[in-house]
C-alpha cells in the first residue's frame, strides 16, 4: 500500500508516455527483420520452383524440399534476417539509461529465436502443404509450388 501509490505515479509521469514512441521506435528493426526472414523463404521457394521447371524431375524435388526443412539452421542464409535486429542494440541503448533496461542482449536473442522460430514454421508448412502434390502430374507441379508458397507467406 505505501508503495504502490508512488509506483503508480512514477510509471503514469514518468513511462506511460513515451510507451508509444517507444514501441513504435523498436518496432522499425524487429519488423525490417520479420520482413527479411519472408523475403528469403520467398527466394529460397523461387529457386526451388526455377529449378523444378529447368528439370522436371520429382526426385530432385523431394530433395530441395528436404533442403529447405534445414532453411532455419543456416546462420549464413538467416545471417541477413537477424542483421536487421541487430539494430535494436543501438536503440535499446538509450532504453538501457532512461528507463534502466537491462538483458538487451536478451532481448534481440529472444526476437531472433522467433524469426528461426517463424522459419521452420512456415518451411514446415510449406513441405505438409506440398507433399501430397509429388504424387501428381508434374505439369502442374509449379503452380502447386507456387500456390502452397502464397498459403504460407500468407
Amino acid at each position: 500500500a505505501t508503495v504502490s501509490e508512488p509506483a503508480q505515479k512514477c510509471c503514469t509521469e514518468n513511462i506511460q508516455p513515451f510507451l508509444a514512441s517507444i514501441l513504435e521506435e523498436l518496432m522499425g528493426p524487429v519488423s525490417s527483420g520479420f520482413a527479411e526472414v519472408r523475403l528469403l523463404f520467398d527466394k529460397e521457394v523461387n529457386e526451388i520452383t526455377q529449378d523444378f521447371q529447368k528439370t522436371n524431375d520429382v526426385e530432385k524435388l523431394k530433395e530441395k524440399v528436404d533442403e529447405l526443412l534445414n532453411l532455419p539452421f543456416n546462420s549464413v542464409k538467416m545471417e541477413p534476417c537477424y542483421l536487421k535486429v541487430n539494430l535494436l542494440q543501438e536503440l535499446l541503448q538509450d532504453l538501457k539509461s532512461r528507463f534502466k533496461v537491462y538483458h538487451i542482449d536478451f532481448v534481440i536473442q529472444r526476437t531472433q529465436n522467433f524469426m528461426q522460430e517463424l522459419m521452420e514454421n512456415a518451411v514446415y508448412t510449406f513441405e505438409q502443404l506440398l507433399s501430397p502434390s509429388h504424387q501428381t502430374d508434374s505439369a502442374k507441379v509449379a503452380s502447386t509450388i507456387e500456390k502452397v508458397k502464397l498459403r504460407v507467406l500468407k
